[in-house]
């Protein structure tokens, strides 16, 4: 259930009560609904919380009863509430003239030693890179809203800190195991909120912002890690090296919104920390979150110059599986670095095959040698594994008709039939998962189907010892989200996702906040987006892990890989007025009187990219560019046009100098193939032939009926 005024939308809170005849007590079928009201301008947020409680009385039978009912008042950046509704009050609210928006609560889920200098923000001694012209991020404030942190951690040692910078005005709420003395000059603030979690997710759990799941010490300790690094850190003496975050001299805020082993929470906790996060002085929000629903609060923080940044969920690579993608966010795909982990497999006739794995031997024993390898085919049944008597023995599960099990349950599986190692066949990825104490090895299925073979071949199949080491190979997929190790609790661990990448992109936002000051959330966007690139080191063109694997597309990547370094300079940037981030968000609600001329283009939005879903004739789409480079400066405009359209820049010169630093140009797309055909892509790309080329990604969908079915 979605409630949506189909009356105007009322931005301003408007203190008109209305009276109704009609009374309705909590009960049984009441539901957590969140009430947005959107933008309220005040100076005193006990006002408008008494204005939240003044218009929920009228459904209750008393004050006292509309009071209890809400669980969370958001006062700061926007006006709204989370409340204990039924249907029928949820309903009303609804039909309320300055209600824009009433929605149940729902679940949302949490979605290095190597990778920032795979990212070429290494600590050296030229002062080339942003990290060094940001100043290592000094003073800026990174609000993490995760699982929470572990102070403990070496990662957020305050040695070298000064006080918080005196725009902090956030606090260090206690709770268990977790004092006023692990708020630091480095964490110098966390939150808590656990009004609305159930019973079950806070099992085992500190009601405090101690991190109990050791998601959000991971994603804090990426962004924004010791201001010295943390050295000779590992994972059980894989990936050996030093340990820091992207912004190094940032501060750290925490709110914990997600709870338990999962590392779920609600709608509703997660905005009363973007609404917190907003009054407190946070400069940046890291959100490594995803679920069914956008935060609108953080279309507030991006108006109040705060940049956000949002995983973009791990459900790929299937097509509209995105998250996060609002237009004023920066969403995040996750991308390998230049580091592997392969595991030889030597079997008993000393072939070597190669495949990959994250296993550690808690016991330091080297008595792998030597072990029967034996054929578990899916290795999705204990039964059967028994009955093939796999005691003592590695054990290859690979089946290409059937469903293999994931590779925990696989594994889970040998090892109760008593199996002693496993190698794991799967289609080609580099998402590994950490194995203690049992020696794995994940291969693809060509290499499985070799030791498929050896097994059948010979009456004495033999494996000698699973070895692995670490080695640094050239970048398939850049944006670093794979096989990340940073802090957890009192060590440091592995972790593969988006939610590893995101936090990436936090520590150069922080990093570019730094450097630029007067840089707003769209143009810090713009830069990180028309600066990266589609190709690796060696000019071959980005993949994307399919099944099979494919030529990576901008509904992968985006713009690209994060080039930081190239972003601190990008030349020009695609601006934006944050009124017209709302036009886009009210527009998107519902009918409006003044979306009429304005729904149907929102491809119309400044953003850097163009993206055209109903091209059937000609499409024109306006774009304006701001010049942040040398004053007197001239770019040309050079189209990679997608397949089927033909591309038209007009003007195709944009000249800037000391009296122009904004130019206005319009793209035009007719279609030179009639069919109801997918999406096909391409780039317009400003170029200064010196060193500024400043490039957008281009999607266009020719139709020829108004529908969304491919059927050409």
């Amino acid at each position: 259930m979605n409630f949506k005024p189909s009356s105007s939308i009322v931005i301003a809170l408007i203190f008109c009560i209305q009276i109704f005849q009609l009374t309705v007590h909590i009960d049984a079928s009441s539901k957590l609904y969140i009430v947005y009201l959107g933008e309220k301008r005040h100076n005193d947020p006990e006002l408008v919380i008494a204005s939240h409680h003044e218009k929920l009385t009228p459904l209750f039978e008393s004050k006292e009863e509309a009071v209890s009912s809400i669980v969370y008042s958001y006062k700061h950046g926007f006006s709204g509430f989370a409340a204990m509704l039924n249907e029928s009050q949820a309903q009303i609210l609804s039909d309320m003239s300055d209600v824009i928006s009433v929605t149940p609560n729902r679940k949302f889920a949490a979605h290095t030693t190597r990778s920032w200098d795979f990212l070429r923000l290494d600590d050296n001694s030229q002062s080339s890179t942003l990290l060094q012209k940001g100043n290592y991020g000094e003073d800026i404030i990174i609000g993490i809203i995760d699982t929470g942190i572990w102070p403990e951690s070496k990662s957020f040692d305050p040695t070298g800190f000064g006080p918080a910078p005196k725009r902090w005005r956030g606090i260090c709420q206690t709770g268990d195991s977790f004092g006023a003395s692990n708020c630091s000059n480095k964490i110098i603030g966390a939150r808590w909120y656990a009004s609305d979690v159930s019973s079950s997710d806070l099992e085992g759990e500190y009601l405090s912002p101690r991190d109990y799941n050791g998601h959000g010490t991971h994603t804090a300790s990426t962004a924004a890690g010791k201001g010295n690094v943390v050295s000779n850190t590992s994972f059980h003496s894989l990936a050996a090296g030093s340990v820091r975050g992207g912004a190094p001299r940032a501060r750290l805020a925490i709110y914990k919104v997600l709870w338990g082993q999962n590392g779920e929470g609600s709608g509703a906790a997660i905005l009363a920390a973007v609404d917190d996060a907003i009054n407190d002085g946070v400069d940046v929000i890291s959100m490594s979150i995803g679920g069914p629903d956008e935060f609108p609060g953080t279309l507030h923080a991006i108006a109040k110059g705060i940049s956000v940044v949002f995983s973009a969920g791990n459900d790929g690579p299937a097509p509209q599986s995105v998250g996060n993608n609002v237009p004023w966010v920066i969403s995040v795909a996750a991308s390998t670095i230049d580091r592997s982990f392969p595991t030889v497999v030597t079997l008993g006739n000393s072939q070597r095959l190669v495949g990959q794995s994250i296993f550690y031997d808690t016991q330091q024993s080297k008595n792998h040698n030597f072990s029967m390898l034996v054929d578990g085919e899916s290795c999705d049944n204990i039964t059967a594994l028994t009955e093939l008597n796999v005691t003592g023995k590695i054990v290859l599960c690979s089946t290409i008709q059937g469903t293999l099990p994931n590779i925990v349950d696989a594994s889970r599986n040998v090892q109760k039939a008593g199996g002693r190692g496993l190698i794991y066949a799967q289609y080609t990825t580099n998402l590994l998962q950490p194995s203690p104490g049992f020696p794995y090895a994940i291969v693809d299925f060509q290499i499985a189907n070799k030791i498929s073979t050896y097994i059948s071949s010979t009456s004495l199949s033999l494996s000698s010892n699973i070895f692995h080491v670490c080695v640094c190979v050239q970048p398939d997929i850049a944006a670093p989200g794979v096989n990340i190790l940073a802090a957890v609790k009192e060590g440091y661990k592995f972790m593969s996702g988006t939610s590893m990448a995101c936090p990436h992109v936090t520590g150069v936002v922080a990093l570019l906040k730094s450097l630029h000051p007067d840089w707003s959330p769209s143009a810090i966007k713009s830069a990180i987006v028309t600066t990266a690139s589609v190709v690796d080191s060696y000019g071959v063109q980005i993949e994307a892990e399919a099944t099979p694997r494919k030529i990576a597309d901008p509904f992968d990547y985006g713009g690209g890989h994060i080039d930081p370094n190239k972003a601190a300079d990008p030349g020009l940037v695609y601006d934006i007025d944050p009124n017209d981030y709302t036009k886009f968000f009210n527009c998107t609600l519902g009918p409006s009187d003044d979306c009429d001329s304005y729904t149907g283009q929102l491809y119309q939005l400044n953003v850097p990219s163009i993206a055209v879903p109903d091209l059937k004739d000609i499409v024109s789409v306006w774009r304006t560019v701001t010049n942040v480079g040398p004053t007197n400066s001239t770019y040309r405009a050079f189209v990679q046009p997608p397949a089927g359209v033909n591309v038209v820049v007009e003007p195709n010169l944009l000249s800037f100098n000391s009296n122009k630093s904004v130019e206005r140009f319009k793209v035009t797309f007719v279609a030179n193939r009639k069919v109801q055909g997918g999406y096909t892509f391409g780039s317009l790309t400003w170029s200064d032939s010196s060193k500024h080329s400043v490039r957008i990604p281009i999607a266009v969908r020719t139709i020829i009926q108004d529908f969304y079915a491919d059927t050409a």
